[in-house]
């Protein structure tokens, strides 16, 4: 079957009659122009709208870092490395395939190669010339680079695909970013996998303002990170004064200024960061802490109940210091955490398949199967859930490549079944009690500010799209 790519250049390879040669050029440039013209209105209309909403902020454009600039070398480059017709999805794969592949297409357009990188956020020049990216990074690239040769791609959020890292005294909790075409009802959506866990079912459409406001939160935290503690006021001020409803910038910057001394501002931004989200656990948690550093104990004892509930309800969490802790080898500890998920919401899916996850890397390939079993009748497109039948049975699957496109119907943000009336007891499903090494349980069911605790007791957290 031909490729775009061959049809494209078979197109203009087709010898023409001499008899109205001249108007049949004149046709194809004239073509060729409204082409060019229509692909290019996606990045105008977008560039100037930016640039309006970063005015009505009070920021000049120009003296920002906008980290979706492409140089002429970069534009040059996916006008070789996508073919410049054909069937929108055909493009976007051809051009996933030229970030991401070696070696060159037919045009003779290097391919780039890009590797993923959680470490520092580049701009989309960066990433050109580094071939490394985060997930950000990598889709300010491809966003950029898409509507350079008129596809209209915008930016995803993509819900509960966070993951807990620790860094000295800083506790990361990192979410992920990804790139969309077409209408929001059913876009298509950009599967770019930082983790097998990753549920792009549900994503949330984000503008360009607050995916420049993401850039900047990750760019202070990574500030944080080093210790350099002004450099992060900066960036993490500009973060929020982009967008101020992006709550995450705000529990970055609040932990910038207290760190730099400034706590009567860092509890203002903590409490901008629950203004904008009620929820938003790292805030409560981080204002805490502020308020025992200044020996305000009834205050802080006030927020003790809110963040247990918030904490203790959310399976993701347990989830998550699971996980960190299979990382690190801490079989037991990761168990503890994914059975307290489980107690918690024992219809969900996804704590049978961590345990089954671990059962596996523990040889006990039989107690895996179990635990898949458990996990499918649950929900069996969860993408922990096909992670562990993948490992369990690789033959089902086709090799595929770390990203490829998807049509999602209908986003929206997941809905947790209701907690289970028995989670403090025992025995709330069939074989609840089995499992990889049968650990015993280690504290009460819950209680994960006290984990959190214990495990870095003078940490700040901080967020951040990876």
């Amino acid at each position: 079957m031909m490729s775009s790519t061959d049809r494209f250049r078979l197109a203009f390879s087709i010898r023409m009659p001499r008899r109205g040669f001249w108007t049949a050029l004149a046709l194809l440039l004239v073509t060729l122009t409204t082409a060019c013209s229509v692909g290019r209105q996606p990045l105008d209309f977008r560039r100037e709208n930016l640039q309006k909403e970063i005015l009505r902020t009070g920021l000049e454009p120009q003296e920002l870092i906008l980290p979706d600039e492409l140089t002429p070398e970069m534009k040059n480059w996916v006008r070789k490395a996508v073919p410049i017709t054909g069937e929108a999805r055909d493009r976007l794969e051809a051009l996933l395939d030229a970030m991401l592949q070696e070696g060159e297409n037919l045009l003779g357009a290097e391919f780039l190669g890009v590797n993923y990188a959680s470490g520092y956020t580049g701009t989309a020049e960066e990433v050109f010339d580094s071939r490394e990216a985060n997930c950000l990074a990598f889709t300010h690239l491809y966003v950029s680079l898409a509507r350079e040769i008129g596809l209209d791609a915008y930016f995803m959020d993509v819900y509960q695909a966070e993951r807990f890292e620790r860094d000295k005294d800083l506790i990361i909790l990192s979410g992920h970013v990804t790139a969309a075409h077409g209408v929001p009802t059913r876009p298509l959506v950009l599967e770019y996998s930082v983790g097998p866990n990753v549920d792009y079912r549900y994503v949330e459409r984000i503008g360009d303002v607050t995916a420049l406001s993401m850039y900047y939160s990750n760019r202070g935290a990574e500030e944080l990170q080093r210790g350099r503690l002004p450099e992060a006021v900066e960036w993490l001020r500009t973060a929020v004064t982009l967008d101020p409803q992006l709550a995450d910038a705000w529990v970055n910057y609040g932990v910038a200024l207290r760190r730099q001394g400034e706590n009567r501002s860092a509890e203002e931004a903590y409490r901008k960061a629950l203004a904008v989200d009620p929820r938003e656990l790292s805030a409560y948690q981080n204002l805490r802490t502020l308020l025992r550093i200044e020996e305000r104990e009834a205050e802080a004892a006030d927020l003790d109940a809110v963040i247990e509930q918030l904490g203790d309800r959310n399976p993701y969490n347990y989830l998550n210091l699971g996980d960190m802790n299979l990382r690190q080898g801490l079989v037991e500890e990761a168990e503890d955490f994914y059975r307290k998920a489980l107690r918690l919401y024992p219809d969900f899916s996804e704590p049978y398949a961590a345990l089954g996850i671990l059962a596996y890397h523990l040889n006990d390939r039989g107690d895996a199967e179990r635990w898949l079993k458990r996990a499918q009748r649950k929900d069996a497109e969860n993408p922990r859930v096909q992670a562990l039948d993948k490992r369990l049975y690789p033959d089902r699957y086709r090799e595929q490549s770390m990203a490829r496109f998807l049509t999602v119907d209908e986003p929206a943000k997941p809905e947790l079944p209701e907690p289970s009336a028995g989670a403090e007891g025992e025995g709330v499903d069939e074989g609840l009690n089995d499992g990889p090494g049968s650990a015993p349980e280690s504290g009460s069911d819950g209680a994960l500010d006290s984990e959190l605790e214990s495990a870095a007791p003078d940490s700040d957290g901080v967020r951040d799209r990876r």
